[in-house]
């Protein structure tokens, strides 16, 4: 568990305006911004597409491509929102009647991030009449300039923040690019892909293409595969992700989502039938992750194109066998770093206001997940570096609220001319590229951006709670409605309780897991409680009877039988 965060609670809000009878939801809800007009997450109410900038050319131009078999490669990314929106792609042109079809995503350790000249050189051999970037290709000006000046026609769909200059491109989708005045700019590159696979079928059917021999397709099919990369990608869950994810795991729980998504599922010991959004947070995400971070992505899409169970399961097991890797990878590197914060003195009470390191034997493809957790840890923003090539060093960066971290490499290149050879990214993560000697310099310069945009008092942690419940408002109904009222994630968190309880018993599971019992002060209630990845150098403490406990509600299922369950969140001994 990371360190002990201080704890706000949100203020009651009026929630008058919702129909919920349940009080408690009601409150929720209203506290997240739940409004009378989105309070249903319909697919009907899913945003129109006519007001994303650029929609209209690139699906005129992919039309003309499938009327026309033309070569088409879907260039994808390495992470699993790429995986997705490549997968998405695929299904959904095939389905479309598109026959010369394939994709390319670039391994991470020869050609790196995004649309390179090196990868348009392999497209090219590939005979490529056009490509699709799902995911990337905002800052590719080199790569499709290069495919451009083949003659390779060039689509780009991606949603990350565009850089003062945009590739030339035969046509841009990006809700995030200057001008377009689509209302959510939140949507993942899956969210894109599949917007951009809608107005095709749209042109397509309004040309009379589909026929009793190709049949118009229900892309709303994909949605599982939508819902999947979009949660896995961390991005905001406003009213419009929530309705594509809410219909993802619809899919999900009534049997009908891809055969590679519920391996997956199952190896993560998650029921298909239960399935919420942060089982593909924490069982799906992970997993597919891992074939682009120690290998190639090629294999996480490829379970999720496979129709055939059997092979799904074949290609899921090798997931879970290098995600079994990284997670070893990612326990000795982040040994490497406390260590190595350690020989320098530092400690809770004094780092800096942010961290950037970097070690010869870090893996480049799990700096990420290290990043990840000493944010998580130390309430600080995060870069860890490993090596790119003989002169380079690839940093993965991850912030904090009140640090846009993309804006933050913006001002130290603008400060810095030539220091950052490449870099790109969101608020909350980016990527970058500098110069092994230019190390140190970059340090320095990462501090002072950062103390000249934040004050000080943003790095202190804390956690929002709701409050605390009553021992008559712990009950499995409460938990079972929270559920049912998701999707939670970014932006839209799922409620977190405090209140203090008695320790009735205590003990270690699974090797870092503390498993409770709780009971409550009036002592009308005891309560299972599970602490993950607990610091088992101070737990179980059986001098401790009495604690402060954060926790989300949730519901346990074992063997048929369900019960209310604490997640704890943070336990403070009192």
């Amino acid at each position: 568990m990371a360190q002990l965060h201080a704890i706000r609670r949100r203020p009651h809000v009026d929630d008058g305006h919702l129909a919920q009878p349940n009080a408690l939801i009601r409150q929720l809800l209203a506290r997240r911004g739940v409004t009378s007009e989105d309070e249903s997450l319909a697919l009907a109410n899913l945003l129109s597409p006519h007001t994303m900038l650029g929609l209209s050319e690139a699906a005129a131009i992919v039309t003309e491509a499938i009327v026309q078999q033309k070569r088409i490669l879907i260039v994808g990314d390495f992470d699993a929102d790429g995986a997705t929106s490549t997968a998405v792609c695929m299904l959904a042109l095939k389905r479309m009647g598109a026959n010369n079809v394939d994709f390319l995503i670039p391994n991470r350790f020869d050609y790196g991030y995004g649309l390179s000249p090196e990868l348009v050189t392999l497209a090219h051999q590939q005979h490529a009449q056009l490509l699709i970037t799902v995911d990337n290709g905002i800052s590719s000006i080199s790569g499709v300039a290069a495919a451009r000046a083949l003659g390779i026609d060039v689509v780009v769909t991606d949603h990350h923040l565009p850089g003062d200059a945009l590739p030339q491109a035969n046509a841009i989708v990006n809700p995030n690019q200057h001008g377009c005045p689509f209302a959510s700019k939140a949507l993942a590159g899956c969210g894109v892909a599949f917007y951009l696979m809608s107005a095709i079928r749209a042109k397509l059917k309004q040309s009379g293409w589909f026929t009793m021999q190709q049949p118009m397709p229900n892309l709303a099919e994909l949605l599982d595969i939508v819902a999947l990369g979009t949660v896995a990608d961390l991005v905001s869950l406003d009213s419009n992700n929530r309705i594509l994810v809410k219909a993802g795991l619809a899919r999900v729980r009534s049997g009908r989502c891809r055969p590679g998504i519920l391996e997956l599922l199952t190896l993560g010991k998650r029921r298909p039938q239960a399935t919420v959004a942060s089982d593909f947070a924490f069982a799906v995400a992970p997993r597919l992750n891992a074939a682009g971070r120690l290998d190639e992505m090629a294999l996480g899409v490829e379970l999720l194109l496979c129709d055939d169970a059997h092979q799904a399961k074949r290609m899921a097991a090798q997931l879970d066998l290098l995600n079994q890797e990284r997670r070893a990878l990612e326990q000795d590197m982040q040994q490497d770093a406390l260590a190595h914060l350690h020989s320098l003195q530092f400690g809770d009470d004094n780092l800096p206001w942010g961290l950037a390191l970097y070690d010869d034997s870090w893996h480049q493809g799990v700096i990420g997940i290290l990043a990840s957790r000493l944010k998580e840890r130390y309430h600080r923003p995060v870069i860890a570096f490993a090596d790119g090539d003989e002169h380079t060093i690839k940093g993965s960066a991850r912030s904090i609220p009140g640090l846009h971290m993309r804006d933050l490499l913006e001002l130290i290149n603008s400060r810095h001319p030539g220091m950052l050879i490449k870099f790109g990214g969101h608020a909350m993560a980016a990527g970058l590229t500098i110069a092994k000697h230019d190390l140190a310099q970059f340090q320095q310069a990462y501090l002072t951006g950062i103390q000249d945009n934040i004050d000080e008092s943003i790095l202190t942690g804390e956690i929002l709670s709701d409050g605390e419940l009553s021992a008559a408002d712990i009950t499995l109904a409460n938990a079972q409605a929270i559920r049912e009222c998701g999707p939670w994630g970014q932006a839209f968190p799922e409620p977190v309780f405090d209140g203090e309880f008695y320790i009735v018993s205590q003990r270690i599971v699974g090797e870092r897991h503390l498993k409770l019992v709780l009971r409550s002060h009036c002592g009308q209630l005891d309560v299972d409680g599970i602490a993950f990845n607990i610091d088992v150098e101070h737990w179980p403490d059986a001098r401790v009877s009495q604690v402060r406990v954060v926790y989300r509600l949730d519901v346990n299922e074992f063997r048929g039988h369900q019960s209310v369950q604490m997640m704890v969140q943070q336990l403070e001994k009192l």
